[in-house]
């Protein structure tokens, strides 16, 4: 059974400032999407590639938050992506910390004010 996330969005307030942040981060590229009511940077990847795709949104109806869900991005090692945040503009809440059997994870705040994850399995 697949997992069920094929989709996400990451609400932002500065868009440029938003892709700054991830491309520095995670070393990734991404794609501008332009819609009549929202512009989005989608991060590069593709049907074929593994795990779910998303963006990075700027409108009127998404708005950033810490309070509620996280979204956990896979890295090789949790602890690289998330020594970059700071540099990046975002800050740290935890470092690299064992999970058990599970792995390692790390969170902070980006640059608008989301809190998100990483996880690794080493």
């Amino acid at each position: 059974m697949n997992n069920p996330v094929n989709w996400f969005e990451i609400a932002t307030t500065n868009l440029e400032r938003a892709k700054d942040f991830y491309a520095t981060v995670f070393k990734r590229e991404f794609q501008l999407i332009e819609m009549p009511d929202s512009k989005m940077y989608m991060f590069a990847g593709g049907p074929d590639a593994k795990g779910a795709v998303g963006a990075l949104v700027q409108s009127e109806q998404n708005k950033p938050s810490a309070d509620g869900t996280i979204v956990y991005f896979e890295c090789e090692d949790a602890g690289i992506e998330s020594g970059r945040v700071e540099q990046a503009g975002g800050k740290l809440l935890f470092p690299k910390m064992s999970i058990g059997e599970f792995g390692f994870i790390s969170q902070c705040i980006d640059t608008e004010g989301n809190r998100i994850g990483f996880h690794s399995h080493k």
